[in-house]
Parts: C-alpha cells; sequence; structure tokens
C-alpha cells in the first residue's frame, strides 16, 4: 500500500475515534459546570462530522510534502 494511502487512512480513522472522546469530554465539562443540553441524535452527529472535519486538519502528513519537494 502506497504511504500517502496509509496516512490518508490514520487520519480517517484517528479523526473518527477523536472527534466523539473531544465531544463528549465538552458535555461532561458542560456538565460539571451545571448547564445542561438536550442534544438529539442528528444534532450530535452534526457535530461529530464536523469535529471530525477539525481533528482531520490538526493532523500532519509529512511524507506527502517531502514528496512533492523532490
Amino acid at each position: 500500500m502506497n504511504m500517502i494511502n496509509k496516512c490518508s487512512i490514520y487520519k480517517l480513522v484517528g479523526s473518527l475515534i477523536v472527534s466523539p472522546i473531544i465531544f463528549y469530554i465538552t458535555i461532561a465539562f458542560t456538565k460539571i459546570s451545571g448547564v445542561t443540553y438536550d442534544i438529539s441524535h442528528g444534532d450530535a452527529f452534526i457535530i461529530w462530522v464536523l469535529l471530525a472535519i477539525l481533528v482531520v486538519q490538526c493532523f500532519k502528513c509529512d511524507h506527502a510534502n517531502k514528496r512533492k519537494r523532490k
């Protein structure tokens, strides 16, 4: 498998795992501070997808950049 494809798969899987963790930590902090939110399943899904996009933007794949420079 090409290294660029491995990097893309790692970014995808990582973002799908990390984004719900961030989401539930944020909800836990709001509950600790006394605020409660009624979030539907659709709202939670949209937030999850947006967080996954944000997490993907935070990952760096240096292999693709090194290959383009040569």
